[in-house]
């Protein structure tokens, strides 16, 4: 498989579709529920990418990010928000908190693969 996506989301048919798209991109994809998870997860599996939702249960993305952020394995790992949060307060965290780039949901899963693509340098094919 490619490169390693880490999926973070508490909406399971939201995972399973972003999995399915990025599958069939040739990603290898992980997922995790919250962000207790994801952290568990990135550190036992170093992702290549993380797509991250910010309203989850146990811990919200914009810990999680900021959290990923302080850890040297993770810290220069690119991290999308993928979320429904749009008000400028929400997006002016998760870009302080270390995000690479901020998408509002519902996003089309090609805008998501081709940004996925362009943050770990593989070339886009459309």
């Amino acid at each position: 498989m490619g490169k390693r996506v880490l999926v973070v989301d508490d909406h399971q048919p939201t995972v399973k579709l972003i999995e399915d798209a990025l599958t069939r991109a040739g990603f290898s994809v992980l997922t995790a529920g919250n962000g207790l998870e994801c952290l568990r997860k990135a550190e036992a599996e170093p992702p290549d990418l993380v797509i991250l939702d910010v309203i989850m249960p146990r811990m919200n993305g914009i810990q999680a990010l900021r959290k990923l952020r302080e850890r040297p394995q993770t810290r220069d790992v690119p991290v999308i928000i993928l979320t429904v949060r749009q008000e400028r307060g929400d997006v002016l965290a998760g870009w302080s908190a270390g995000a690479n780039i901020y998408i509002s949901k519902p996003c089309k899963m090609e805008l998501l693969v081709a940004t996925v693509k362009r943050l770990l340098g593989v070339p886009a094919q459309f």
